[in-house]
């Protein structure tokens, strides 16, 4: 289970540091790829194989259900940590999640998240996590 905030930068080449906490889980091989909220989603190889297979089972027939593995797998690169436990995150990638300089990786369970550090700012102070909000979530979930 992945949990934590941390604070990175990414470099001139483009490359980030996977914090300690998370490269036992993700091992030295883990798949990238585009996240939802504009973040980066990093899935270790088991998790991104049993994902792999729930997505297979979505029928072509539905709109959404294309459109979703379409951006999910179009843009999904499998990585390695060098020896300094850098990856080199794809332009495309850093384009989307706006990653530019300072970063905050995420862990979110069964996940990592990469973000930019202003957006990940953003978003923990919006609407989303307020108190009332993840009560009402909560409620609903039967948490």
């Amino acid at each position: 289970m992945f949990y934590g905030e941390f604070q990175h930068t990414v470099d001139q080449k483009g490359r980030i540091i996977i914090p300690s906490a998370f490269r036992e889980e993700l091992n030295v091989k883990f798949m990238l790829t585009k996240g939802l909220e504009e973040c980066l989603f990093i899935f270790s190889m088991p998790r991104w194989n049993s994902l792999v297979e729930k997505l297979e089972t979505l029928p072509l027939s539905n709109t959404n259900a294309r459109s979703f593995t379409r951006f999910f797998f179009s843009s999904a690169a499998q990585c390695e940590m060098d020896k300094n436990y850098r990856i080199l995150i794809p332009p495309d990638l850093r384009n989307h999640a706006e990653l530019e300089k300072e970063i905050s990786i995420v862990g979110v369970g069964n996940r990592v998240e990469v973000w930019s550090r202003d957006r990940w700012e953003k978003y923990i102070k919006g609407d989303s996590l307020n108190p009332d909000s993840l009560s009402d979530t909560f409620a609903m979930l039967g948490i």
